[in-house]
């Protein structure tokens, strides 16, 4: 701020002579500064009614504003907020029994109480109990009020994590409670509630026990539900099942409630896993309400040998196996439906599912529409454009392709021939839902690997549709129709929970010809037998991946990058074209590289995850993972899913450093044993929960609270059925349902 601008905001007497004599100004200028007078004046009163605003606003405003960002705003919201975990506080354990790397409550009188300044500033209280054992408490962060609070003479209850200290048994930042007299210990388990900062533990309980007092949770489920669904999980009232859990009978069964496994949490974990049957099943129901263009298998006025469908069918080089021609019927008759399909088509790597999604556009564009498929990275989205160009352009079909690598004369052609309509089937990654791209006639929308996109991008390549009109439907607006494809298999608790809104179709058989791949584990320190068995594979013809997990040295990491290795492979094996493919090349360099790599022409390519799904080179039979335990178990999978596609016997060295942790070495030992996707997915689902598979959609999918998929699957069924039932035959208990347990959460269910 400028001294002139300081000075036309202070009050009048700020500007006084030192003598207190007012300068004589003339005329004009004292008139032009008595806007800036009014100015500071109204500036003065404004901060004047700020300052008595906030006296008299209520001190709660600031906890209550706390409580709202844990979505606690009413009663039936803090009634709802059940505890993450329990306290054991019934019980003390005398100083001199504690054992290191337990949590354990204990009482004693402060003896001692200081600041250190060693090594770092610290509060350190020394606590003595009857027996005469010490116990030594340090804060590394505190208030002058808690030095105060655990002054000499105190007697404190403490509870935390103990430690063997230098100076005996220690706990770091335990809880603390000072008391009075002969203070008893509670009867049942203390509640630990999900908190915000400064909202404390004892408000919460305080707020949530007022709440209790006012609130009552009448049974929705009708009768007849609750008698077949409900009655034979033996589950409680849902307010006797609530006020258990936030106050636990002396009686309660303690194993029970910390581990979520009593009756009282599985009649909550029930209610919440019908919430959410019930809101992706009516997102479901709802989509048959929307437009969207039927898309006839049979062309009017053409014989059905003539349509693109059937003369792509028998242009195939191969037979469809069972499953496809399963899957290729659950879709064709989806998309001869007026509603907008919403479908997942899984299938493990390998399977086949690129030529399922070719028939499928090949359907749409005998319809008279245009489909598009985006593809997350530009090596999997050219992939597919190489081999549906293979397979549809002698049959008349224009392919454009759209990645941001393109020269500006190819994009503006890509995007004119969308936009006119003349490109029947657009092939991209990203880019194919920039602004600048527009669709003459969109129909369908493909998207691979869903689970690597956001809710976002997906639903701004469905909005590429939203201004075309539908022939049968003038005056309506309509969604085109959607198919996701994954080579990570869906667990079937994920399908019936997460993906509950989706159909899905699920190729579980792999074409024949396939040779089973061979996983072998390695250690690291027998890396030179590896590299002398990548020699020996390629000087026979065959061709190799080495995959690292870095580009540049980390040294937090300390894992071999993929720069190094190259290097180090090229130097140890000069017989051989060596080639290094990673997310950071140009994306001609990259195309060039992999060019070269089909071709035969690279024999050994070094490479990141850049080529964990749709690279398709038959040759290639050997794969080296390095740094195999730091992968997660899909992508593992993934990786495996390169090899193995020809007709030569495929190994996967999955090549390690120790020790293994216990997560590490149960992924390497499931690679090891299997090669079905679906049993890793299994496994995978176990070991990491459910994020690894929601991927991206777990940014619009409100993740359950109380119901853990692993432990309570069981409970998945009875909720399914209960929440059909409702939906049919009780469509106002679906609504009251909803609003009680997800509330405005409910949208971020159906993206």
């Amino acid at each position: 701020m400028s001294e002139s601008d300081s000075a036309s905001d202070a009050p009048d007497d700020a500007r006084l002579p030192e003598d207190g004599a007012r300068t004589r100004q003339p005329e004009e200028a004292q008139g032009a500064a008595a806007p800036a007078r009014k100015r500071a004046a109204k500036k003065s009163a404004e901060k004047a009614a700020e300052k008595a605003a906030a006296k008299d606003k209520p001190k709660l405003t600031k906890t209550a504003d706390r409580l709202a960002k844990l979505g606690l705003r009413s009663d039936i919201d803090l009634v709802l907020h059940l505890p993450m975990r329990y306290e054991d506080e019934t019980t003390l354990t005398p100083i001199g029994e504690l054992l290191p790397g337990g949590i354990a409550q204990t009482e004693g009188v402060v003896f001692d109480n200081e600041i250190a300044y060693r090594p770092r500033r610290q509060l350190v209280v020394k606590l003595q109990d009857h027996n005469g054992d010490e116990l030594h408490l340090r804060f590394l962060n505190f208030y002058g009020s808690q030095v105060a609070q655990m002054a000499i003479g105190k007697r404190l209850r403490v509870r935390g994590d103990v430690r063997g200290g230098f100076f005996g048994m220690e706990m770091v930042h335990p809880a603390v409670k000072v008391v009075e007299g002969d203070a008893p210990l509670p009867q049942a388990l203390t509640p630990v509630y999900p908190s915000t900062a400064g909202v404390t533990q004892a408000y919460l309980r305080k707020a949530i026990d007022n709440a209790l007092s006012r609130a009552h949770l009448p049974e929705l489920l009708p009768e007849t539900v609750a008698h077949e669904f409900m009655d034979p999980l033996n589950v409680p009232p849902l307010m006797d099942a609530v006020k258990t859990l936030h106050h636990p009978p002396v009686n309660a069964d303690e194993h029970e409630l910390i581990d979520g496994t009593h009756p009282a949490w599985t009649r909550i974990k029930f209610e919440e896993l019908l919430a959410q049957q019930l809101s992706l099943k009516r997102a479901h129901e709802e989509r048959r309400t929307r437009a969207a263009p039927a898309m006839a298998r049979h062309v009017a006025g053409r014989k059905s040998e003539e349509t693109l469908l059937a003369r792509l069918r028998g242009a195939l080089p191969f037979t469809l196996t069972g499953a496809q021609e399963r899957v290729v019927a659950e879709i064709a008759q989806d998309l001869e439906q007026p509603h907008p399909m919403q479908r997942l088509l899984q299938g493990d790597v390998g399977s086949g599912k690129t030529v399922v999604a070719a028939l499928a556009a090949a359907q749409a564009i005998d319809a008279g529409y245009q489909a598009a498929l985006m593809a997350p990275t530009e090596i999997l989205a050219e992939q597919h454009a190489r081999k549906l160009r293979g397979w549809l352009e002698p049959l008349g079909v224009q392919v454009a392709w759209l990645a941001g690598s393109l020269k500006a004369k190819e994009k503006r052609a890509a995007l004119e021939a969308a936009a006119l309509g003349t490109a029947q089937l657009v092939i991209g990654t990203h880019a194919i839902i920039q602004d600048a791209v527009e669709f003459a006639r969109l129909g369908l929308v493909i998207v691979d690997e869903q689970h690597r996109f956001g809710v976002e991008q997906r639903l701004a390549l469905r909005a590429k549709a939203q201004n075309a009109k539908a022939p049968d439907q003038a005056h309506r607006e309509f969604q085109p129709h959607q198919l996701m494809m994954s080579a990570t298999p869906i667990p079937r608790t994920l399908a019936m929970t997460y993906y509950a809104d989706l159909d899905v179709s699920t190729i579980d058989e792999l074409p024949p010809g396939r040779t089973p791949i061979l996983t072998k584990l390695i250690s690291d320190a027998r890396r030179e037998e590896v590299i002398a068995r990548v020699r020996a594979a390629a000087l026979t013809g065959r061709q190799v991946y080495w995959v690292c997990p870095l580009i540049e040295e980390s040294e937090t990491l300390q894992l071999q990058t993929a720069v190094e290795t190259y290097e180090t492979l090229v130097a140890a094996l000069p017989e051989l074209t060596v080639g290094l493919v990673h997310g950071r090349l140009a994306s001609t360099d990259k195309a060039a590289v992999m060019d070269a790599f089909s071709r035969n022409e690279v024999q050994l390519l070094v490479a990141t995850t850049v080529i964990e799904v749709g690279v398709d080179v038959p040759n290639a039979s050997l794969m080296v993972i390095e740094h195999a335990e730091r992968f997660g178990l899909a992508q593992l999978h993934q990786l495996r899913g390169r090899v193995g596609r020809g007709s030569a016997a495929s190994v996967c060295v999955l090549l390690y450093t120790g020790p293994l942790s216990l997560t590490g070495r149960a992924r390497l030992q499931t690679m090891r044993e299997t090669t079905d996707g679906f049993e890793i997915a299994r496994k995978d689902l176990e070991i990491r929960g459910p994020g690894e598979f929601l991927g991206a959609r777990q940014s619009g999918a409100a993740m359950l609270r109380f119901a853990n998929l692993e432990n309570d699957a069981w409970l998945i069924e009875p909720a399914r059925g209960a929440a059909d039932r409702l939906l049919h035959e009780f469509p106002h208990v679906v609504t009251q349902h909803l609003n009680r347990w997800l509330g405005a959460r409910e949208q971020y269910l159906k993206a």
